[in-house]
């Protein structure tokens, strides 16, 4: 038996992010984006088309950095009850960041002592508010417009924690790919990685399904294919386009599977090392892969016809296809000591995506170039 659900209205194509004012259908609204200082400019434009789309909102939170932790969402849950009207709809415009802070907002309703203290205890979740959120991306990458939870860290306390909840599911998704046309090379490589990784990772997951992998399977053949010419073609429509709907798929897929051990391993990148998310989470996908081959009928099938019949030969490829993009494979060349990765191993797959994962243990321990 399997089931796969996702509640999320999507609309993809070039132009629906001027549909804005039909999805709001006149409701109070909190806009939530970055400000100048994280979107370089681009967001105050995009801020005054909003307005010009859906009126004047309510309130503007647009202190979101990358990685939300406990200390900004504090501030953002602040700006949010201090609202002009109660607020009906939260409208997220921006990259994973943004999504995750606007479904924080949608659970906290002003109070974020009340999500902390769920996201620490595991109890009071029947508190938790459940405002509708339009998710329009503006990267191609975190898939964050059709899943239900968010990622929250406390920096302080160096954790990370996952806010899951059904009713955080966004009412609607507007996917334009014209929002991605001026992301910068590195935020392009390392946002379509993390598709890539999304995709890849609900394929080798316990909680695979026929439709997650189809989904999977259209999405990884995509980045790897147009990710390297985007790369060097950053105003192309079309290459936008197809990585837009390649982050959308993953998004679908990984909306039922949840991660698995390559996102598992990248929360210590990211926290102790500043790792950037996308390339956490898709360096060590060539070490994973190898460690998957074999385990599973559908998960070899899968990944088949994605990289070919050899899947040893297809880990190579996908290792060649991240140094060609300026990623190195070697935990080391991110700051992880060669004789530190089996405990990094060992504690990513204790974690609640590493037990997510199909592949062994013991191939994953020893990955090529990581001499203990």
């Amino acid at each position: 038996m399997w089931r796969y659900r996702n509640p999320v209205d999507v609309k993809f194509g070039a132009g629906v992010f001027e549909t804005l004012g039909t999805v709001l259908a006149g409701r109070a609204y909190c806009l939530v984006t970055y400000d100048d200082a994280n979107g370089g400019g681009v967001f105050a434009d995009l801020t005054q088309r909003v307005v010009a789309l859906a009126g004047t909102p309510a309130i503007m939170v647009r202190n979101i950095g990358p990685n939300p932790d406990f200390i900004g969402l504090v501030d953002s849950c602040r700006t949010y009850a201090t609202a002009t009207r109660p607020v009906e709809a939260i409208v997220a415009l921006g990259g994973g960041s943004v999504m995750d802070a606007a479904k924080v907002l949608a659970a906290a309703s002003g109070d974020f002592e009340t999500v902390q203290r769920h996201l620490e205890t595991g109890t009071g979740g029947e508190l938790l508010g459940r405002t509708p959120i339009i998710a329009i991306p503006t990267t191609a990458g975190t898939g964050s417009e059709v899943t239900s939870w968010a990622t929250v860290w406390d920096t302080s306390a160096m954790k990370k924690y996952s806010l899951a909840r059904e009713t955080l599911y966004p009412e609607a998704a507007l996917v334009d790919p014209l929002l991605t046309l001026g992301l910068p090379r590195a935020i392009t490589i390392s946002t379509g990685l993390d598709a890539l990784s999304h995709a890849l990772e609900s394929i080798w997951n316990v909680n695979a399904n026929p439709v997650s992998s189809s989904l999977a399977e259209v999405a990884a053949r995509e980045v790897i294919e147009a990710l390297p010419l985007l790369a060097d073609d950053l105003r192309n429509e079309a290459l936008r386009t197809r990585l837009a709907r390649a982050s959308l798929f993953a998004g679908l897929a990984f909306s039922n599977t949840r991660t698995a051990l390559a996102h598992s391993l990248s929360y210590h990148l990211t926290l102790h090392h500043g790792v950037p998310h996308g390339i956490a989470c898709s360096f060590s996908l060539p070490i994973v892969m190898r460690a998957v081959a074999g385990c599973d009928a559908a998960c070899d099938a899968s990944l088949r016809r994605i990289f070919g019949n050899d899947i040893v030969a297809g880990a190579a490829r996908l290792e060649t296809f991240l140094k060609k993009l300026g990623i190195s494979p070697d935990a080391t060349a991110y700051g992880i000591a060669a004789r530190d990765w089996s405990r990094l191993v060992d504690d990513a797959l204790a974690g609640d995506r590493g037990r997510n994962f199909i592949g062994r243990r013991e191939a994953a321990l020893n990955p090529s170039g990581l001499v203990p």
